[in-house]
Parts: structure tokens; sequence; C-alpha cells
């Protein structure tokens, strides 16, 4: 069940990871795109954000799955320093973007609240284990980016649930409201109850299974 759980994360991390190359495939007015105004995508500041946000957050759930396997951090140690540093410069990055951008959610205040609030949870867990193993911390370093792939998963869930809510309501501004949140605070809340149900020598161990 482990190995079934890791590869199915693996897998919807890398089909999503890869996804922001749609839109430098076909024409821009795709997905969200769709939803903004022709001011809005004309604007260089959020074009820059909105593209430093998608891409470095692609590159971030590319990278990051990989930190959670135990062979890849028993064999390859080096690599395993390298692809955390490549996650950790792009969700610095990617984060502060996302929260820029989130001022402009489509949805109004509730949807903003919901992705500014993430990108807050995903740059602070992921600068505090940062901080973490520079001091040496392994275990609160494990711990928190445990923290910060619940929060970069969020562009995972967040595919997954939007479909379900606009079959619910029919109404795609309404469903982008409870999916600003809901693409994310479960999967918090799931990892916290992951974490706290860990001895703390254990952590280690488990954020790799």
């Amino acid at each position: 069940m482990k190995k079934l759980r890791f590869g199915l994360m693996a897998a919807s991390a890398i089909a999503i990871g890869l996804y922001p190359a749609v839109y430098f495939i076909f024409d821009r007015r795709f997905g969200l795109l769709q939803s903004k105004s022709e001011a809005l995508l004309s604007d260089w500041v959020w074009n820059t954000g909105f593209y430093t946000h998608i891409i470095l957050g692609g590159v971030a759930l590319l990278s990051g799955w990989s930190q959670f396997s135990p062979s890849i951090r028993a064999r390859h140690l080096q690599l395993h320093r390298n692809l955390g540093k490549l996650y950790v410069a792009c969700v610095l990055l990617s984060s502060v973007a996302g929260i820029y951008i989130g001022f402009f959610a489509t949805g109004g205040f509730v949807a903003a609240a919901g992705f500014i609030c993430l990108g807050a949870v995903w740059f602070s867990s992921t600068l505090f284990a940062y901080r973490s193993v520079l001091r040496k911390d392994t275990e609160t370093h494990q711990r928190m980016m445990m923290y910060s792939y619940g929060a970069c998963f969020a562009a995972v869930t967040l595919r997954i649930w939007l479909p379900i809510l606009m079959l619910l309501f029919e109404d795609f501004e309404r469903a982008y409201r409870i999916v600003a949140w809901l693409c994310w605070v479960p999967n918090i809340l799931v990892t916290h109850w992951l974490v706290m149900q860990l001895p703390e020598k254990s952590v280690a161990k488990a954020a790799s299974a």
C-alpha cells in the first residue's frame, strides 16, 4: 500500500507538473485564463507573476515527490540534496508569485483569500524546512517538508475537486471560490494528522514512506 500511495503521488505530481506546458502549446485562452479580462491578460506584471507561478510551481511538483523516496535518499544523497535545493528555490519564488496573482483570483474576495493563504502556508513551511536543515535539525526539516509538499500538492487536488464542484453547482465562480480552500486545507489537515501520529524519531522514516 505504501508503494501504491507513493506511485500514485509521483504519477499525479509528474502529470500536473508538466501541465504548464499546455499554456505554451495551445492558445492562451485556455483553462483558467478563460475567466480573465483582456486588461489583466495584457498586464505584463500579472503575466510575469502568472508564468513564474505555474512554471516554477510545476518544477517544484516534479522535483518534490522524489524527496520522499527512501531509495533516492539512501543511494543518491547528493541528488536528493540538489533536488531539495531546486525545490526550495522554486517554491519560494512560485509562492510569492502565487500570493500576488491571488489578489486577482476569479471569484472575488473568498477565492483570493484562499489562494493567498495557500501561498503564505507554502512559503512559510518551505522556508522553515530550509532553515531547519541548515541547523541540522533533520526531524523538523522533514516534518515541515511534508507540510510544504502538502501545500504544493494543491495543484493536483485542485484539478480533482474543480470538475466535481462544477458538476455539482454548474457555476464556475461558485466552484472556484470553494476550491480555493478545498484544494489545500484538507491536504494540510491530513499531513498534520500523519505527522502527529508519529513518534518524534520516526518522522524521518515516515516522510519517506
